[in-house]
């Protein structure tokens, strides 16, 4: 994988658009705390009346959020796109979606999760950088500083982010940060609209994923044969990932060591990015270094 084109910063008066490209909206008040805090920054936030038109699990039909994605991309006023939320539906856009439909002016895509589907989409088809961080139904809950750090990224007040985990497997490998939801970006193996995969630093996180899901999953990239291209493995958080408790089970650690440890590349785990917790934003496609000594994963424009 190159480097990706960044998205020229954006500033206070200027417009953004807001998406549903995944699940039915389901915590208004917090939607409208995200939408807030845009506002707040001094940020014209436009919300189409059709935001949330839910069909099942679905904020829309395909067509519908096909659509919204189209127009918010090519609205020559827009300077960047946040998503309502994650939970399930963007990477059914995926097959539906003509990538040619898009411009090619580059712009913010902002979101994590379920996103993953249209960040990799944007990587693939128009080579241009999203933004792994907080959905809108995410973003008040976030500590001020993580707050801070995602709009001075987008602001271009900060040119680098250090993230400070837990060094695991030593080592040091450089090469273009990849970040992903762990089942949505298993899911995209072996399909076109996986990245390529050599020279990436992958940064992974998930939710729900108990860890014998999380041991099929990797054992799933082992045999696709995935992880020989990858430079380095940047672990965020697994939240509420606890095994039964009525049935033997390993531990999340344990399944790291066992399906990780042997591939021979700088690992660190105890990042602070994912669900339920600090989602420290993270620009897919710009290079990055990884220390597996100091735990130290280091990224920039």
């Amino acid at each position: 994988m190159q480097p990706l084109i960044q998205p020229p910063s954006i500033s206070h008066g200027q417009k953004v658009r807001v998406i549903s490209p995944s699940g039915a909206l389901l915590e208004p008040e917090r939607f409208e705390q995200g939408v807030k805090i845009w506002i707040d920054r001094g940020y014209q936030v436009h919300i189409p009346p059709d935001l949330n038109q839910p069909w099942g699990y679905l904020a829309g039909t395909d067509a519908h959020r096909c659509q919204q994605l189209i127009e918010a991309w090519n609205d020559p006023d827009c300077v960047a796109i946040a998503c309502t939320r994650g939970g399930y539906g963007a990477m059914r856009l995926l097959e539906k979606l003509n990538w040619q439909d898009l411009n090619s002016h580059p712009k913010f895509l902002i979101g994590f999760s379920d996103i993953t589907a249209l960040l990799w989409g944007l990587a693939v088809h128009k080579g241009i950088s999203g933004i792994h961080g907080c959905v809108l139904t995410t973003l008040a809950q976030e500590p001020d500083r993580s707050v801070q750090l995602l709009f001075d990224w987008l602001e271009g007040k900060r040119t680098s982010l250090t993230l400070n985990g837990t060094g695991w497997v030593n080592g040091k490998a450089s090469g273009v940060l990849l970040p992903a939801n762990l089942n949505l970006a298993t899911h995209l193996l072996s399909t076109s609209l996986c990245p390529d995969l050599a020279n990436v630093i992958l940064a992974i996180e998930d939710v729900f994923e108990p860890p014998y899901k999380v041991d099929r999953m990797l054992t799933q990239w082992r045999l696709s044969g995935a992880f020989a291209k990858i430079k380095g493995i940047a672990l965020g958080r697994f939240s509420h990932a606890e095994p039964p408790a009525d049935r033997p089970s390993l531990s999340m650690l344990e399944v790291w060591i066992d399906r990780l440890s042997d591939l021979n590349i700088p690992i660190v785990i105890d990042l602070p990015f994912g669900h339920d917790g600090v989602n420290t934003p993270l620009a897919v496609g710009c290079m990055a270094e990884l220390d597996g000594d100091t735990g130290i994963l280091h990224y920039w424009r």
